[in-house]
């Protein structure tokens, strides 16, 4: 279970530049449940998913993943907790190791780790056994360098090797907006697969609002740092495309209505 209370970020305070990021954010997410969040640019969306990897350390509030707070541990104590795959289908690897490599390193998160990374033939059978299930004939090729392959398949191995010790966790930070449409497909059904399959507890920031629609259990919306809309159970089973973009709209127009008011009021009583 992954509970945030109160939780705030303002970058550069006290600046012209000053930006609120995070406004009192309270999420509570059950074992074993999918949530996407969604919103504009600069909503929160990708901050909130930093704040829980531990990217930066948040101004105020708590974080408790599996009985852990861990609000105020570094990014790599977090990894033995949560794993993530990021937009950018090169991030989180290293290009000039092979697949299986690459994937062996995944396998150690949290130990320490040898000079070099041994791939026994004991090992290299496990690893192609659970290559296999992505259906992309990568299984004969686990001595290729990680970095020859397309960035679909490429994303593929990341969220296999993001997920392979079953983290409490999985951030999913828009990664499949990178890929062209039919990588992204492949990749949407890999994770909804995957997720499933290992009993995952998921976090998922995504533009795509057929995504957000198909893919997981529960939509939260952000706003200037804030939740706005959090759809679950029969709400979230009801909900289509366009009534994401319905409550875009309403949201957006709520706000430059609020806006209008605040300046009527200023130019009347200052």
């Amino acid at each position: 279970m992954l509970k945030v209370q109160g939780l705030s970020k303002t970058f550069f305070p006290f600046t012209v530049n000053e930006v609120k990021a995070l406004k009192n954010i309270n999420l509570t997410i059950k074992e074993g449940s999918f949530t996407a969040v969604i919103g504009t640019n600069g909503s929160g969306k990708s901050t909130l998913l930093n704040a829980i990897a531990g990217t930066f350390i948040p101004d105020t509030g708590s974080i408790i993943l599996a009985n852990n707070q861990i609000d105020q541990w570094p990014e790599y104590t977090r990894a033995r907790l949560i794993g993530r795959v990021f937009q950018n289908p090169f991030a989180g690897t290293a290009a000039e190791m092979s697949i299986a490599e690459n994937i062996v390193m995944a396998m150690k998160r949290g130990e320490p780790r040898p000079l070099r990374i041994a791939v026994t033939s004991k090992v290299k059978d496990e690893i192609a056994d659970r290559v296999r299930m992505l259906k992309m004939g990568l299984e004969d090729r686990l001595d290729n360098p990680i970095g020859t392959l397309s960035g679909g398949q490429r994303q593929a191995l990341t969220l296999l090797m993001a997920t392979w010790l079953k983290p409490k966790l999985l951030l999913l930070d828009e990664h499949t907006a990178a890929l062209d449409p039919k990588s992204a497909a492949k990749i949407a059904e890999l994770t909804r697969q995957i997720i499933d399959q290992e009993k995952l507890t998921a976090l998922m920031v995504t533009h795509s609002m057929q995504q957000a629609v198909d893919l997981p259990d529960r939509i939260v919306m952000m706003h200037r740092g804030q939740i706005v809309e959090d759809l679950q159970d029969e709400a979230k089973k009801r909900v289509r495309y366009h009534d994401l973009i319905d409550t875009f709209d309403r949201v957006q127009k709520r706000e430059l209505f609020d806006e209008s008011v605040a300046k009527l009021l200023i130019s009347q009583y200052c």
